[in-house]
């Protein structure tokens, strides 16, 4: 699970699932408006500085915790990929 930037986890899931949440946030602005949008980007806000809070209780600290953090929030698109 690490990558080519040294030991940790793999970022390249955690950019697709970031691309793709950006492009479902800009089709619900505008089909919803941007209310809404704001309201879905708010929980994944949330749901990051969550994970970066369970992290750092766990011990982790700087860079690593919130590259961690991130992974958690958003490495579910390493799914999307074959």
């Amino acid at each position: 699970m690490t990558g080519g930037g040294g030991p940790g986890p793999d970022l390249g899931g955690g950019h697709i699932g970031l691309v793709v949440t950006a492009i479902a946030l800009g089709v619900v602005a505008h089909f919803s408006g941007v209310c809404r949008a704001l309201t879905v980007a708010g929980c994944c806000a949330a749901w990051f500085l969550l994970a970066l809070t369970v992290i750092r209780l766990r011990g982790g600290r700087g860079r690593q915790a919130v590259r961690r953090a991130y992974v958690a929030t958003f490495g579910w698109g390493d799914h999307l990929t074959p």
